[in-house]
């Protein structure tokens, strides 16, 4: 069995976002680049799945400029077999990534998709779901447990409520939360092994994807910075300044 993991370009989870000066974005030059880390969790899952003798490949693909191919690289040094790169200059947005999946899905035919529940940079949640549906195959979202028998997943799920545990026949969409494992350390040998596993790269063009409506995008600014605290001498003066603040 096959195990196909997309992975997403991000904003390093531990970098403080800044906005660009003229509200046309987020400032990414000279700022450190990261696997998004759901995405990164459920590659560890599909290679841990691997390790227990349960899939033969593990095959990681990334969208975007060439500068993905960091990200496709530390992939490949967790110990992915070989990776995908979908080469464009656009930004891509949900239903458009979702259909580009598709068309790997259908070249590579795997019995398992990982996906992270979300991507730290748009939380748009939306990606995994929209592939299970335009492949017409079952989905479970926001694992945090995965088990594989007899052609099936059972998965628990974190919904609001609590947990859920769910069966879904293969192939599936398995979308990953921060609850299901922690990602392995890449070491230095592992790296220079990466280097040379093989790294495919396809022209988004090449595809033939139809892009999807993408949202626009008005401006962007950073939230207002915090006031300084205010110490209360009883519960009558605290709902008096929320009163005051429009709070109340």
């Amino acid at each position: 069995m096959k195990i196909l993991c997309a992975i997403k370009r991000v904003v390093d989870y531990n970098v403080r976002v800044r906005v660009k000066s003229d509200g046309s974005g987020v400032e990414t030059d000279g700022v450190k680049m990261s696997i998004n880390p759901f995405d990164e969790i459920g590659l560890e899952e599909a290679l841990r799945i691997k390790e227990r003798g349960e899939a033969e490949e593990v095959i990681v693909c990334s969208i975007g400029g060439n500068e993905v191919q960091q990200q496709l690289r530390t992939g490949l040094a967790m110990g992915a077999d070989r990776g995908i790169h979908v080469e464009t200059g656009e930004t891509t947005q949900p239903l458009t990534v979702a259909r580009t999946l598709l068309k790997l899905v259908e070249k590579e035919e795997p019995g398992l998709v990982f996906l992270g529940k979300q991507a730290i940079d748009d939380d748009s949640n939306q990606t995994g779901q929209m592939l299970a549906a335009l492949w017409d195959r079952p989905q479970a979202t926001s694992a945090s447990k995965v088990e594989l028998a007899d052609g099936k997943a059972t998965v628990v799920c974190e919904i609001d409520a609590g947990l859920e545990t769910l069966q879904v026949d293969l192939p599936a969409v398995i979308t990953t939360d921060l609850r299901l494992n922690e990602p392995r350390f890449v070491k230095l040998p592992d790296i220079m092994k990466a280097k040379r596993k093989p790294l495919e790269t396809i022209a988004f063009d090449e595809l033939g994807v139809e892009k999807g409506v993408d949202l626009g995008l008005g401006a962007h600014e950073p939230p207002p910075k915090r006031g300084g605290g205010k110490m209360v001498g009883s519960v009558a003066e605290l709902i008096d300044e929320l009163k005051n603040k429009g709070l109340l």
